[in-house]
């Protein structure tokens, strides 16, 4: 029984050779199109709820945070990080390693924040009337901040760089 499949093959299609030639291609657009996703929900909700009252200017900060982040996480190729760049830059690879850890520590951080920003004033408070867009919006901007950053970092090959 354990035989039954073993001869079984999928035909091969031809498109996913188009699609693996155009991978850095598709990762940076979908990558930009979260990252444009996430700001377009802030300035969504910042624009329905004005009042510094029902969502405090402050929340922006995270959305901050988490934009430096990617930039952070993205400024560092995969090749200096592991050594294998013969240009190491000014800061080798160790600093390249502390780079990339201080992104993702300001990416994560700034991820858990707008839970915390979510949860407590707009969901246990019930500060705002029922109204917990501007809390979804925080956290949903940082989502996708972050998973934009991630595919970004780690959708592309940087075989193609050379």
């Amino acid at each position: 029984m354990s035989g039954c499949l073993e001869y079984v093959e999928c035909p091969r299609c031809e498109c996913i050779d188009t699609v693996a030639e155009k991978r850095n291609l598709i990762a940076s657009v979908a990558a930009g199109i979260l990252f444009f996703a996430g700001w377009w929900i802030i300035i969504d909700a910042a624009a329905t709820v004005p009042s510094n009252d029902d969502f405090k200017h402050a929340y922006h900060t995270c959305g901050v945070l988490s934009t430096v982040a990617f930039f952070m996480i993205n400024a560092i190729s995969s090749a200096q990080v592991s050594g294998d760049s013969t240009e190491t830059g000014c800061i080798g690879q160790t600093g390249a390693r502390i780079w990339l850890f201080s992104g993702f520590f300001l990416a994560f951080g700034a991820l858990i924040a707008s839970c915390w920003i979510l949860f407590g004033p707009y969901v246990v408070q019930q500060c705002c009337d029922d109204n917990l867009w501007p809390g979804i919006a925080v956290f949903l901007q940082n989502t996708f901040i972050f998973f934009g950053g991630i595919v970004f970092k780690f959708g592309r090959t940087e075989e193609l760089w050379e």
